[in-house]
């Protein structure tokens, strides 16, 4: 058995090798030093030596047992597990080669997302500035399912102050963060997320880490200056969602528009912090984030400049979304998609995984309370009611079984 070991704060491994106890060598107390390379001798595994790290890494580029989560641990359990499939010549069998290491393609063509002036919903209501921006709003929402916006009221400053703190947040040592943020987050262990742990091959691994944080847990968080700046991402980003799905709303002429307002509150929100680190090795292989549709009504990101984040088009082809310091991206969840009898489109989104650079981003997700029932606005509904609970319920159940949704339940 093969466990990560931490290391001192300011230690850094040898570029191509990671720390680890050998419980069944030496006992669960001695700490020694591996590379993919012993550990898949060890194991009697033959790995492509394509996916075994070169010495020609740079120190930046090293894999730091400090902060770092085991992703190269894991990937080479999961070459492990499918092992068998592997001949001597270290090539995979054309049956399996697509499930383990679907190349991804970085050849897309960069898209350019509609970009709407929000700051226009602010006029007085028939003003044909407003009345334009409502338009472009439905019409993004409808047949983009993402589109970005600008003068959204979050100054420049505080989104870069952000970022800086994030920064700092992600820097902690890995078993710090695991164990909910230290004494920056103060939040509990299961707010800490990474990989994915359900990843059976390689093309589910996502290359990643995240804080989950509640909007009500924010005040708990004891970094002054990362607390500030997130109170002020989501309670600009929380008004935000409720006029665009107002508009939204208004759009298909939909009764009880408070119906957003009641259902999604503080309780049910949330933020999600991320950061994608660099994948020297594996950047071809693996996902940044792995492809999905948003369980949400809608999400409002603040992306840096790195970029990586792709769309699904309409005919199946994959598009880069040219990045924007200056706007916020929202895209359409699930429940948005069945609550409008799908006029508005969840759009099956991806991060591509970078070789050399780190992304980070902020995401708001515009949640209902578990007991919200989601009820199409249109009839007759190509949906049938659910709950959100249900839903999530779900989810879980087709994901742990086919590591995707699977839509067609809520038909």
């Amino acid at each position: 058995m093969v466990k990560l070991c931490s290391a001192p704060w300011n230690s850094r491994c040898p570029p191509t090798r990671i720390y680890v106890y050998d419980m069944i060598r030496y006992g669960p107390c001695t700490r020694t030093l591996m590379d993919l390379g012993t550990i898949s001798a060890l194991k009697g595994l033959h790995i492509p030596s394509k996916f075994i790290p070169t010495s020609t890494m740079t120190t930046t580029e090293a894999y730091d047992p400090c902060f770092e989560p085991p992703f190269e641990l894991i990937i080479s359990t999961l070459l492990q597990n499918h092992s068998p499939e592997i001949d001597n010549n270290h090539k995979l069998s054309p049956t399996n080669q697509t499930l383990m290491y679907e190349k991804q393609d970085y050849n897309c063509k960069f898209t350019v997302l509609p970009l709407v002036d929000i700051s226009h919903l602010g006029l007085e209501e028939g003003h044909p500035m407003r009345e334009e921006c409502e338009r472009e709003i439905a019409w993004a929402a409808k047949d983009w399912g993402f589109f970005q916006i600008v003068n959204h009221g979050i100054p420049r400053q505080v989104l870069e102050q952000m970022k800086g703190e994030q920064e700092k947040v992600f820097r902690q040592p890995f078993c710090v963060k695991r164990a909910g943020g230290g004494k920056l987050l103060n939040l509990g262990e299961e707010c800490y997320r990474w990989g994915n742990p359900t990843a059976t091959c390689l093309r589910q691994m996502s290359w990643s880490e995240a804080f989950h944080i509640p909007i009500n847990d924010i005040s708990r968080i004891e970094d002054e200056s990362l607390r500030s700046a997130i109170e002020i991402f989501a309670a600009v980003a929380t008004n935000l969602a409720e006029k665009i799905v107002e508009v939204l709303a208004a759009n298909l002429r939909a009764e009880g528009t408070d119906y957003f307002r009641v259902n999604c509150t503080r309780d049910s929100c949330y933020l999600r912090m991320n950061r994608y680190p660099p994948c020297p090795n594996f950047s071809s292989e693996v996902f940044g984030l792995m492809p999905h549709t948003d369980s949400d009504f809608l999400a409002i990101v603040c992306q840096d400049s790195v970029g990586g984040l792709q769309l699904m088009k309409d005919d199946g082809t994959w598009a880069s979304v040219s990045p924007n310091p200056n706007a916020l991206v929202i895209n359409v969840g699930d429940l948005l998609q069945a609550w409008s009898n799908g006029v508005y489109k969840s759009v099956k989104h991806r991060v591509m995984a970078s070789a050399k650079e780190e992304r980070h981003s902020m995401a708001f997700f515009y949640c209902p309370k578990s007991n919200t029932v989601i009820k199409s606005c249109i009839n007759p509904s190509i949906y049938r009611n659910f709950s959100f609970l249900e839903y999530r319920l779900q989810v879980q159940k087709d994901v742990k079984a086919t590591g995707d949704k699977v839509h067609k339940f809520f038909l």
